[in-house]
């Protein structure tokens, strides 16, 4: 279970930190259910610094520190926190809202304390979508010109998009903006239903699967593709290094249009195949300190006010259920890619309250599970 020289059972490549849910933006999809002020169990400073001395005790090459919200810009003793990462060589990256807290003054902080990775969110390609999604008009706009702005000033910047009915005919246009203004990392969300989380919005199965397979050929336009929950992109990376996909209509419209915007793509798939998954090389910490497999799947695992997170992550028996596999159930149980995918935990924790139950949005019929149809058919025949 490595990746990258990490050992997903000592360490994980990626923490990430809700450090508040204060944000002046109101996404029908948030996680965080954000608010426009802290709530009073907020992480004070004195802990922050304590929880960032506790990521330490992983040991070199330390886990990259995600700091997210909320707004990230509305974390009290923000630089503070950014200086005292620096001091212990925490590699840190941000990901703030798209407000005017984003300025000369925030930018120049990030980059005196080393912070030059960042995502921003883009989840329309036209504002009346993507402003409907993020509850503020003219966000749209600004989203666009801090992308201009910060790749300018030498950030790495990625972009994450929500992806959902009312928007997924619009994938094409997005990476069409990506692709002019030179972006080379688009993670997209798939829906979990959390917090404001819009389930109503989200795909069907045979959805699923058409997307994640667009977002394969999306790739080949030189930009690299993740998914987050929806480890099933795993999968089909894999399968389309063997065969092409025939694909559904919503498929076959998305790769249309995409050749219509862009021409025929020219380069090799270059979607991430990380093995990581909730509480597997993730791990997430709220804004008052307890900790969860993924900011989607809210399964309390304990709380770095008075645990350790190095301790948390080692030996909670929950966490090293979900890193085997061999504990998942239905489909996800039996699947020949259950390690390298293993299904979204939170998807089918919101669905039927087990995290170890089969993703039900993935149509995925396990090998194991065909071979034993074809047996039972051919001995009710003879």
């Amino acid at each position: 279970m490595n990746s990258g020289g990490f050992d997903f059972n000592s360490k994980p490549i990626l923490i990430f930190w809700e450090t508040t849910k204060a944000c002046d933006l109101a996404c029908k999809h948030c996680r965080a259910s954000a608010i426009t002020d802290p709530l009073p169990d907020e992480m004070n400073i004195d802990q922050s610094l304590n929880f960032l001395e506790q990521i330490v005790g992983f040991g070199k090459p330390y886990p990259v520190l995600i700091l997210t919200g909320g707004d990230i810009m509305k974390k009290r003793d923000l630089e503070r926190i950014l200086s005292k990462s620096k001091e212990l060589g925490i590699p840190v990256s941000m990901s703030p809202s798209a407000t005017p807290l984003i300025n000369e003054e925030s930018m120049k902080m990030m980059e005196k304390y080393g912070v030059r990775s960042l995502s921003l969110s883009l989840d329309g390609s036209k504002k009346e979508t993507h402003d409907w999604l993020r509850g503020v008009e003219g966000t749209f706009d600004r989203t666009l010109k801090l992308i201009d702005t910060l790749i300018s000033r030498g950030f790495t910047l990625q972009i994450n998009t929500a992806v959902f009915q009312k928007n997924v005919l619009e994938l094409p246009e997005i990476l069409k903006i990506l692709k002019d203004k030179g972006v080379k990392t688009w993670e997209v969300f798939f829906l979990i239903h959390t917090g404001r989380g819009i389930d109503r919005e989200d795909l069907d199965v045979k959805g699923y699967e058409d997307v994640n397979n667009y977002l394969a050929f999306a790739s080949r336009y030189g930009i690299v593709v993740r998914t987050v929950e929806s480890p099933m992109f795993r999968r089909i990376l894999m399968e389309r290094q063997k065969t092409e996909y025939n694909g559904g209509e919503l498929y076959k419209e998305l790769v249309e249009k995409t050749i219509s915007l862009l021409g025929p793509p020219k380069d090799k798939i270059m979607g991430n195949t990380s093995n990581t998954r909730d509480g597997k090389g993730i791990i997430f910490v709220s804004h008052n300190g307890e900790v969860n497999p993924s900011g989607f799947l809210p399964f309390y695992l304990g709380n770095v006010k008075n645990q350790s997170i190095v301790d948390i992550y080692r030996r909670n028996e929950i966490l090293l259920k979900l890193r085997n596999p061999e504990n998942f159930k239905g489909r996800c149980g039996v699947c020949e890619y259950r390690d390298i995918c293993g299904g979204s935990r939170a998807r089918a924790y919101s669905y039927f309250g087990d995290i170890f139950q089969e993703d039900p949005r993935c149509p995925y019929i396990p090998g194991e599970i065909k071979n034993k149809h074809a047996l039972e058919t051919k001995n009710s025949s003879s």
